[in-house]
């Protein structure tokens, strides 16, 4: 990362920026007049909302201007993709959440959803940590040139048949 160009660092930021309000303003904890909760916010939402804020910015850089060989693969981006939106569910009202609402009603949303929170704010982390490990590592590594037609050919006509 420290051989970035400003470009991706600029692109890291507005992501982590932009994550960072998509998540926030939906689930009112910046308060708005849009967006209401029935639900204090936990101690713990704003902590994890940064640190994914900041790891989406980082895995999304990743994408910009890779150098030859180290073209995405589609498995790493679903795991940032699947980290971001565990992340709203993680650090969203519980009862706010209309899809958690049908699912659960109300009762079942704080009975079984409240507790299950924190664990999806750690998973959100690992699948994003983990998307910007894989996406960095791929990114140092260096290609393999595929072998020509005559160097397989001719690699087979040495070996001899084992009898």
């Amino acid at each position: 990362m420290r051989r970035w160009p400003a470009r991706r660092w600029g692109v890291a930021l507005l992501t982590a920026v932009g994550t960072y309000l998509v998540i926030a303003i939906p689930t009112d904890l910046i308060d708005t007049p849009f967006f209401s909760r029935e639900v204090a916010p936990t101690v713990w939402s704003w902590p994890v909302l940064v640190v994914s804020a900041i790891l989406a910015g980082l895995v999304t850089a990743t994408y910009v201007a890779y150098p030859e060989g180290a073209a995405p693969k589609r498995a790493e981006g679903r795991l940032g993709m699947a980290g971001w939106v565990i992340t709203f569910f993680a650090v969203g009202c519980p009862v706010c959440n209309k899809i958690v609402l049908l699912a659960l009603g109300t009762t079942g949303a704080m009975q079984f959803f409240e507790p299950v929170q924190p664990y999806l704010a750690a998973a959100s982390i690992v699948l994003l940590g983990w998307a910007l490990h894989a996406r960095l590592t791929r990114e140092n590594s260096c290609r393999l040139p595929a072998p020509s037609p005559i160097q397989e050919s001719s690699a087979h006509e040495n070996i001899e048949p084992v009898r």
